[in-house]
């Protein structure tokens, strides 16, 4: 099945509608993955589900029309940027709303709550890989795919063209230099 998602993503590429509609049933699940991926860190309550992450990241994808998907990997990668800029948009409306912590929620199955707490640390997390990405954007990119995509080691070597023990290198290096800046960052902010 990867190859065939590769091969519609290309033919997508081309201009093919076609190719779209037998794409989207095929990703729709590994889309839904990756959202509950992002969500799972999120506590109870949170006022975005995970199937309105999955049709908001959906639509951006596929307004994607400069993409040059290159195969499977690529295209869920950016899958995983996007659902990351939405939550950071969902996150700082929170902030700016300063409604507190008593989020209104429906109980669907698939419900998550971003808490005030929950919304500052992802911020937190935003800026850090921010400032990350200012001096090494590899890395950052390895932590976008690998925290928030939940691709696998294999899967951004691929999209990264690099060896996988390289990314693994990478990998724990950016998670310890993240480590330190959220705690410096944290540890600042209430100095």
């Amino acid at each position: 099945m990867p190859q065939q998602i590769t091969e519609l993503l290309i033919d997508w590429n081309n201009g093919s509608p076609e190719a779209l509609e037998k794409l989207m049933p095929m990703v729709e699940l590994e889309l839904r993955r990756i959202a509950a991926n992002y969500m799972r860190r999120e506590n109870p309550g949170h006022t975005l589900q995970t199937s309105a992450l999955v049709n908001e990241a959906y639509l951006k994808l596929i307004d994607q029309r400069e993409a040059r998907w290159q195969n499977r990997a690529h295209f869920f990668a950016l899958a995983s940027q996007l659902m990351r800029r939405i939550l950071l948009d969902h996150a700082r409306s929170q902030r700016r709303a300063k409604r507190g912590g008593d989020a209104i929620h429906v109980n669907l199955d698939d419900v998550a709550v971003i808490t005030p707490e929950k919304s500052e640390d992802l911020i937190a997390l935003d800026e850090a890989l921010s400032r990350l990405t200012e001096f090494d954007p590899n890395k950052s990119k390895i932590v976008e795919m690998r925290f928030f995509g939940g691709l696998s080691v294999n899967e951004v070597a691929e999209v990264m063209g690099i060896a996988p023990v390289t990314v693994m290198l990478h990998w724990r290096l950016a998670k310890a230099w993240l480590q330190c800046e959220m705690r410096g960052g944290k540890k600042s902010t209430s100095d």
